[in-house]
């Protein structure tokens, strides 16, 4: 049952095609902020998958966060999700990335509750309609 409090843990290595200098996002060799980004997402995503009824899924809809160090190549990363709010399918979670030195990132997602055949319909035709 989905509830407040689900939690999360996802762990990665930082490898060269995730540093802010091999992906546009900055010239450093350092884990680049929209690998944190997808971390989290996938740390929140993958903590109420067990949960969803059969048929249904997430979505990221926002994200307010912040970087605050930065993580050479090589290192471990890993991320840590927390469920704090249901609102309808609104699902609101506390994210937070770190690396053995400490904190690395943190902030707030949300995700919506969605019907994957009828999101992937919904996409197939804006992508028909706009060709």
């Amino acid at each position: 049952m989905l509830e407040s409090g689900i939690k999360g843990r996802v762990e990665k290595t930082v490898e060269r095609e995730n540093l802010a200098s091999s992906m546009g996002s900055g010239l450093m060799p350092v884990l680049a902020t929209p690998c944190m980004v997808a971390l989290m997402e996938e740390t929140a995503w993958r903590s109420v998958e067990p949960y969803m009824e059969e048929g249904n899924g997430t979505v990221g809809t926002a994200l307010n966060i912040k970087h605050l160090a930065a993580t050479p190549e090589g290192l471990k990363v890993w991320c840590e999700s927390e469920l704090m709010e249901i609102d309808g399918r609104r699902l609101v979670f506390d994210v937070k990335v770190y690396d053995n030195s400490g904190i690395v990132g943190e902030g707030i997602h949300e995700r919506f509750i969605i019907n994957n055949e009828k999101f992937a319909a919904k996409a197939a035709e804006k992508k028909e309609t706009n060709q």
